[in-house]
C-alpha cells in the first residue's frame, strides 16, 4: 500500500512539475485577442488564434503570405488589429481581398514586416540613439520610423500614419510580433 501511494504521490509531483516547467514560458509572453501566444509556435500558427486578428489572418491567405510567415525567419510583423482595418475608408478590405488586387494586397502587408527579429526594447533604444526616431526597411522596401512619446512606442508610416504599439515583444518561433492600433499605408 505505501508503494501505491507513493506512486501516485510521485505522478502528482511529476505532473505538477510539468505544469510549472511549462508555467514560466506561457506567463512571459502576453496573450493576444484573448488567446495565449506560444514561443513555439510561428507567426501564423499564433495569428489564427487571435479574436484580434481575423482581418489580418484573412488578408495573409488572400495574398498568399502563409507559407512566407510560417517560414523560419526570423521577421518582425507590426500587427494591426481588427479595429484597425475597419478605421479605414469604407470598402478598402473588401477591394483589397478581390483576387484582382492580390499585388495591393500583398504590398500592404509586407509593409508591416521587417526582416529579423527586433524586440521593443530594442525598437525604442535604436530611436532614442538616433535623437527620438529610428527609420528601417520592411520587406515590401518601404520605410517605417520608429519614433518613442511618453514612453510608448510608435511606427509611422511613409504617409506619416502613426500606430501605436499596444502590445510588445509577443515570441515566435520565427520572430516577433508587436500589435498596432492602426494600418500601416505604403506609397
Amino acid at each position: 500500500m505505501f508503494k501505491s501511494v507513493l506512486k501516485s504521490t510521485s505522478a502528482v509531483f511529476v505532473a505538477a512539475g510539468i505544469a510549472l516547467a511549462s508555467a514560466p514560458a506561457f506567463a512571459e509572453n502576453p496573450m493576444v485577442g484573448g488567446a495565449p501566444m506560444y514561443e513555439d509556435k510561428n507567426i501564423v500558427e499564433n495569428a489564427v488564434n487571435s479574436k484580434d486578428h481575423t482581418t489580418l489572418v484573412a488578408a495573409v491567405k488572400a495574398a498568399g503570405l502563409v507559407d512566407t510567415l510560417a517560414s523560419k525567419g526570423p521577421f518582425t510583423v507590426f500587427a494591426p488589429v481588427n479595429d484597425a482595418f475597419a478605421a479605414l475608408p469604407e470598402g478598402t478590405v473588401e477591394t483589397l481581398l478581390k483576387p484582382e488586387n492580390k499585388e495591393m494586397l500583398v504590398k500592404v502587408l509586407t509593409a508591416h514586416v521587417a526582416a529579423g527579429n527586433w524586440s521593443g526594447a530594442d525598437i525604442m533604444a535604436k530611436a532614442k540613439e538616433n535623437g527620438g526616431t529610428w527609420s528601417f526597411k520592411t520587406v515590401s522596401s518601404d520605410t517605417l520610423t520608429a519614433q518613442v512619446q511618453n514612453g510608448m512606442l510608435y511606427i509611422i508610416d511613409e504617409n506619416m500614419n502613426a500606430a501605436k504599439v499596444t502590445i510588445a515583444d509577443v515570441k515566435q518561433s520565427n520572430g516577433v510580433i508587436h500589435v498596432v492600433n492602426a494600418v500601416l499605408v505604403p506609397k
